[in-house]
């Protein structure tokens, strides 16, 4: 034990290792609320309880459902009408609500190319 403290960097070394390993294998897993579609589609976040509700449901929704290739019906089904639509329809907006960063809110933005979404991004801001 005496010879570990000698080289008090390989402490420093291991603690770093476990604490960047432990980020890699949580990364993308902790999740405030399990994705429930109907809620998502019914909340209201204008109220108070349910100010970051959608943004808390994000990462479930993420890790359970492959949005990348949905037709724009199946999004709607899930999702609901967007609470914005770009005027080609090739995008679809939803509000997340409080995004737990400040006053920060969140968005997911759907684009999509002909009836299939290509792609999706989560904005703060």
């Amino acid at each position: 034990m005496k010879k570990l403290f000698k080289k008090p960097y390989l402490v420093v070394i291991a603690f770093w290792c476990v604490i960047f390993t432990s980020i890699f294998f949580l990364r993308g897993k902790i999740s405030g609320e399990k994705f429930e579609s109907q809620k998502w589609k019914t909340a209201n976040i204008n109220s108070e309880e349910n100010w970051s509700l959608r943004w808390d449901m994000m990462n479930d929704l993420r890790n359970d459902y492959q949005l990348i290739g949905m037709s724009k019906n199946e999004i709607i089904k899930l999702l609901g009408e967007p609470d914005n639509k770009s005027e080609s329809f090739s995008q679809f907006r939803y509000s997340l609500g409080y995004a737990h960063f400040g006053i920060d809110t969140g968005t997911l933005i759907i684009e999509f190319e002909k009836d299939s979404a290509k792609n999706y991004i989560v904005t703060r801001g």
